[in-house]
């Protein structure tokens, strides 16, 4: 310890590096004919803050993916500090002493929890969806998929570019709206590599709508792979009985199931495979499987998520996104109430939502804490917010900034009540 603090920089180093690349920003934008007046020395501490940092979620969107979607578990955060501290056994059998998978790891994990024969996991679930796509059906052959579900999702992946990606030929069936068994099995041939099944995600078609059903698409004797996003392995829970559930896939015999681990699980970015063994082993050996492999801190985090799910009553509690979700009226109303206190807001009723692509229709209705935004208005307020440390993200609505106790956990609250008291000092 005392070497590591004697080979920190001293002060006047530090300090004249960033004064120089600050010095040389700004006669760079002076050169070119910027005539604004700027704050050097707030800039020069900006450089020093690392850019990736620490956020309160008070927007009441709980799986938000421009923060991260799900917060870990203690546990789970705990996991990545034990494998980040130096080596681990990642692709190391310790027992025998020879090379192993790094996929043995949580394999047997997701064996339990979704009754597959066999698992595999990547670096996210577009990518688990690819590797499927290219490891079933290949170049040259046809993927089978409704045009209701030809989707496109957050950051323009749409589903026929993964599967043209895939080197596979695409085969449209059905209407955007009615879809029935009789178009897939018309279009099955001897070129069909897989019906590929697509979760909506972030949008919902209501009204004259008809879909096929994924036991009846495991009946027609090809391979089906389901895309079923959010990664419902709490089924039990009424709230999520509008997303796919893992296991009900798994049951009806598709080839390969694919999921998030960052949405519903409420772990870790990752794509994660389950399905019959002849499939998954497919996926391990295709060449793409090592582009998109998984690295170890996530890995880390997902076997402790797992391990979280193998006990349900453990797992609505201690992983917050299923925690967040079951909360009740009384611990919402106790949460806002500490944060108005603290703050000076006052209580309202709002609606959050769940995000992330997951039921975007569920309104989650409970109160939030209304903050009067001052001279500045409330876009100023809500940047204040946003630049301090930590950084607060609430949203705005009717001229206020809204802070959401349902996405602060309880050892959050003082912090985001501090952060508005400095912003307003």
């Amino acid at each position: 310890m005392v070497d590591r603090l004697r080979a920190l920089p001293s002060v006047d180093r530090l300090a004249t590096a960033v004064a120089r690349a600050e010095l040389s920003d700004r006669r760079a934008e002076l050169v070119a004919g910027a005539d604004d007046e700027v704050d050097l020395v707030s800039r020069a501490r900006g450089r020093l803050r690392p850019s990736l940092r620490r956020v309160l979620n008070a927007t009441g969107v709980i799986v938000h993916t421009n923060l991260g979607r799900a917060p870990l578990a203690p546990g789970a955060r705990a996991a990545v500090a034990q494998v980040a501290h130096g080596y681990g056994n990642l692709e190391l059998d310790l027992a025998a002493g020879r090379r192993a998978s790094r996929h043995d790891h949580v394999e047997a994990l997701l064996r339990e929890l979704t009754g597959a024969e066999a698992a595999a996991v990547v670096n996210n679930c577009a990518a688990a969806v690819l590797l499927a796509v290219s490891a079933l059906a290949g170049p040259g052959r046809e993927v089978v998929v409704s045009r209701g579900q030809l989707v496109e999702i957050g950051g323009g992946f749409r589903m026929p570019e993964v599967i043209a990606q895939a080197g596979a030929r695409l085969v449209e069936v059905g209407t955007t709206n009615r879809t029935r068994r009789a178009d897939y099995e018309t279009a099955l041939g001897p070129d069909t590599g897989a019906i590929l099944r697509v979760h909506p995600s972030n949008f919902r078609a209501v009204g004259f709508v008809e879909e096929v059903a994924v036991e009846a698409l495991c009946e027609l004797g090809v391979p089906v792979i389901d895309d079923v996003g959010s990664g419902v392995l709490a089924d039990d829970l009424a709230v999520l009985t509008g997303e796919p559930p893992v296991r009900r896939s798994v049951r009806a015999g598709a080839a390969l199931v694919a999921f998030s681990g960052d949405k519903l699980l409420g772990g870790p970015q990752a794509g994660v495979l389950v399905g019959t063994s002849a499939a998954v082993a497919a996926c391990r050996r295709h060449p793409l499987a090592r582009a998109v492999r998984i690295d170890k801190l996530s890995l880390a985090a997902l076997e402790a998520t797992l391990a979280l799910h193998r006990d349900p009553v453990l797992a609505r509690r201690e992983v917050p996104v299923l925690a967040m979700l079951t909360l009740d009226e009384g611990q919402l109303r106790e949460r806002a109430e500490r944060l108005a206190a603290a703050t000076g807001g006052t209580i309202v009723e709002a609606t959050g939502r769940v995000g992330g692509g997951a039921l975007p229709l569920l309104e989650l209705r409970g109160p939030a804490v209304a903050l009067e935004p001052g001279p500045g208005g409330a876009d100023a307020l809500a940047a204040a917010l946003r630049g301090g440390e930590p950084a607060v993200v609430g949203r705005i609505e009717h001229g206020c900034v809204l802070l959401d106790p349902r996405t602060l956990a309880p050892d959050e609250l003082d912090l985001a009540a501090a952060a508005v008291a400095a912003v307003r000092r």
